[in-house]
């Protein structure tokens, strides 16, 4: 992400002093309560401010713009399910039990968040923004890493461009099918997850044929 973007969504200033830190910590969960109830689109700056109690100065002094909050929030997300998805493959002996990994995070992810609205709120915020939008590729890459690296240590010819196309897509669209469950009814959210888990059991580490000449 170019310098200019950076400038635009990112943190003024990060802050050093334990009381700054609370105040900073104090936006973010006023933003998260207000994007819980209202959505991204319907937060204001001076709302923000009157509901973490700081003046309207202390919220431009760390975000230049409403869409500067939304990447610290989804920073925290992105953070947290990428820790989650290292641990629970750090220990990954075969590719059945990657497999079963894999399913195993999509069922975490699922009962994780798909009663935070902050998190529904906070991922509908990144996908009208350009800059935003990229974040959220790049994370999907991030979790793509994570599983290219366990697998390589179990099987190096597996990694090649196809798988890493493969992981990719694959890292992205178990985001989208989690946020589409999320606003389904439980039952048909629980079985719409049942049968992306069988797509990717079935495909995942299918050998790709070589197209005719």
């Amino acid at each position: 992400m170019g310098a200019e973007s950076m400038d635009r969504i990112g943190l003024r200033r990060k802050p050093k002093q334990e009381r700054s830190i609370q105040r900073l910590d104090l936006i973010l969960a006023a933003a998260a309560t207000i994007i819980a109830e209202k959505g991204v689109s319907a937060m204001r700056m001076t709302e923000l401010a009157a509901a973490a109690k700081v003046p309207i100065g202390s919220v431009y002094q760390y975000f230049p713009e409403k869409a500067a909050i939304v990447k610290a929030l989804f920073d925290q997300h992105a953070s947290a399910i990428q820790a989650k998805m290292a641990a629970m493959f750090a220990d990954v002996r075969s590719l059945d039990q990657a497999l079963d990994v894999v399913c195993a995070t999509i069922d975490w992810y699922y009962d994780s968040y798909h009663n935070d609205p902050v998190y529904l709120g906070v991922w509908m915020g990144t996908e009208t923004d350009q800059d935003l939008l990229q974040l959220n590729i790049e994370h999907s890459g991030h979790v793509a890493g994570i599983f290219r690296d366990a697998v390589r240590q179990l099987a190096p010819d597996l990694c090649d461009e196809e798988m890493y196309a493969r992981t990719y897509l694959f890292s992205h669209l178990i985001g989208a099918v989690i946020r589409l469950a999320a606003v389904s009814e439980e039952a048909l959210a629980r079985r719409m997850l049942d049968e992306w888990k069988r797509v990717i059991r079935a495909s995942l580490f299918t050998k790709t044929v070589p197209a005719a000449a």
